[in-house]
């Protein structure tokens, strides 16, 4: 999987495009961590791209806030591509894709993978269309709906979520489109476990099983990441 790869930062090409970039924005673009190459591995260019992208276009769009910029790798790209070893080769569904985080950088990392982005704002499912185009991302599916009112057929094999809602309101919306046997993946922020108790009920109501909070990133980045996973019977 093109997410294991490892080497070093990229040439004096990509170097140089980031720095028009990060000019071009007052030199408040984060600079790209060791750990993307680690994590991107092959895919790494077109992740480039993604994040170059959404730091030139993300705010004048409002998909991004003004403070977001610094901390646009480590925090929100980084973080999402995590998530990707953790896919399986089928149809993954995100929910409330946004700007594409997770879906369009999961798209890049794993191109085995055809990620459906269900997005509800006819302005980021614009976005999230037209960049995928230019990122050259044939395994993206952009389906403008909300995730209660969403026509997908087939069922999904995961489902992806982060920064929608909490547990106990995400999971009724998410459980329906997963096929049996199939999976819900949430990113999830220091207080999941709290979450997961409030959710003690919606759990055991909808049916899912092998519940576990999983912790990425050990060793890797500074802030690791918390994901809720879980299997639908």
């Amino acid at each position: 999987m093109a997410v294991t790869g490892v080497g070093s930062p990229g040439g004096s090409s990509d170097a140089a495009a980031a720095t028009v970039v990060a000019d071009a924005l007052g030199g408040s673009l984060e600079p790209e961590p060791a750990a993307a190459q680690t994590l991107f591995g092959e895919q790494i260019e077109v992740v480039r791209q993604y994040t170059r992208d959404l730091a030139q276009y993300g705010e004048q769009l409002g998909l991004i806030g003004p403070l977001e910029l610094p901390r646009l790798w480590s925090r929100h790209v980084i973080n999402s591509g995590l998530l990707a070893p953790l896919l399986k080769p089928g149809r993954v569904g995100d929910i409330g894709s946004g700007a594409g985080l997770p879906g369009l950088v999961l798209a890049a990392a794993r191109p085995d993978v055809t990620m459906i982005l269900i997005e509800p704002m006819e302005r980021r499912t614009d976005w999230l269309r037209a960049e995928a185009d230019r990122l050259g991302l044939t395994n993206v599916e952009v389906v403008r709906a909300r995730a209660e009112e969403a026509d997908i057929s087939p069922w999904l094999d995961q489902v992806t979520a982060r920064a929608v809602s909490a547990l106990s309101k995400l999971i009724p919306l998410t459980v329906p489109l997963v096929r049996t046997g199939g999976e819900v993946l949430f990113l999830k922020g220091a207080k999941v476990q709290d979450e997961m108790a409030a959710a003690r009920k919606v759990i055991a109501k909808h049916h899912i099983i092998d519940v576990e909070i999983l912790e990425l990133g050990i060793g890797l980045v500074d802030e690791t990441t918390r994901v809720f996973r879980a299997t639908v019977d």
